[in-house]
């Protein structure tokens, strides 16, 4: 190990290819994440505006978390999320796919569900990002444009958010 961080930890692993050639790259290791597109009844969906770090900017996106709790289940990760940064419970959730995002140097695996049923409850802010996050609601139907314009460009979400209305559609 490299480094162990705060979010991820940092390697430089030897690895072995289909054609036996042995070769070192730089490997992200993360404990895997799990991300929400919370639909109300209206056609509503509930993302977050956060501070991001390594973008120095906001960007708009999904509830979300990193699946850091010891034997906590995606499924727990989700009703967790949602409870601290948007203050919503869901009745059912519903998991949309699982999908890596950079394969290319980080193991990260993300699940991302679809929550119906949402409630009220009070939020739990966790941490600095958490504590200058902003809640918003579009219609699901004004994704399309929010990616085209730019306005929204964070993978999860847009996966999420796209599995979404493709279902809606149906």
């Amino acid at each position: 190990m490299i480094h162990a961080g705060h979010v991820v930890d940092f390697f430089v692993e030897t690895f072995v290819s289909p054609g036996g050639e042995r070769f070192d790259r730089d490997v992200v290791r993360h404990p895997g994440a799990a991300s929400v597109v919370p639909l109300h009844e209206d056609g509503t969906v509930t993302l977050v505006r956060q501070f991001r770090a390594a973008l120095g900017r906001e960007l708009l996106e999904i509830p979300a978390g990193k699946i850091d709790v010891e034997g906590e289940s995606p499924e727990l990760t989700v009703h967790r999320e949602l409870a601290e940064e948007v203050g919503l419970v869901a009745a059912r959730l519903v998991l949309l796919s699982s999908f890596v995002q950079s394969p290319g140097f980080c193991d990260e695996l993300n699940h991302v569900f679809l929550a119906t049923g949402l409630s009220e409850t009070e939020r739990s802010v966790q941490g600095v990002e958490e504590e200058y996050m902003t809640v918003h609601r579009f219609s699901l139907l004004d994704v399309p444009g929010l990616i085209a314009s730019g306005e929204l460009v964070d993978g999860k979400s847009i996966v999420g958010l796209m599995i979404a209305l493709h279902q809606l559609d149906r």
